[in-house]
């Protein structure tokens, strides 16, 4: 059982008996409904297993994307704006997310990771484009990651 939150047990316990680890399911599913904390989070104890495998920095790259998406949906709410610029921190997570993605092929782990490192090339883009003080993110336009074949 995870020590995570109800709802994240929830969502995970929801997802077990699949070909993929319920983890790495829960991920996708937090991450698609704009939990990006969450989908950080729920990831996070299967690569504590796996950091040291053939995977581990593949789960670190989508961990980073997450954490990524976490600063520039904080940076909307007006209280840690006022405190914290956190658009550098996203762009720097987006380019570690990208790094450590890119060793893996086009597809790893019913990914499409070539699609992936072109969702961060864009997002990173976007915040080049507004010199990392124009935050692009919104809830109406957010990214999703779909899942190849059946899972």
């Amino acid at each position: 059982m995870s020590k995570k939150s109800a709802k994240i047990a929830a969502i995970i316990d929801g997802l077990r008996g699949r070909a993929l680890d319920a983890h790495y399911l829960g991920y996708f599913e937090c991450f698609n409904r704009q939990l990006y904390y969450e989908a950080h989070d729920v990831l996070e104890e299967l690569w504590l297993a796996a950091r040291h495998g053939a995977d581990g920095d593949f789960y670190k790259g989508l961990i980073q994307l997450a954490g990524a998406f976490v600063h520039l949906q904080k940076h909307l709410s007006p209280e840690y704006r006022k405190r914290m610029h956190r658009l550098r921190p996203a762009a720097a997570l987006f380019r570690l997310a990208h790094a450590n993605l890119s060793k893996y092929p086009e597809h790893h782990e019913n990914l499409d990771v070539t699609a992936t490192r072109t969702l961060i090339e864009d997002w990173l883009g976007k915040l080049d484009a507004g010199k990392h003080e124009v935050n692009p993110f919104n809830e109406t336009a957010a990214p999703t990651l779909p899942l190849l074949g059946n899972e």
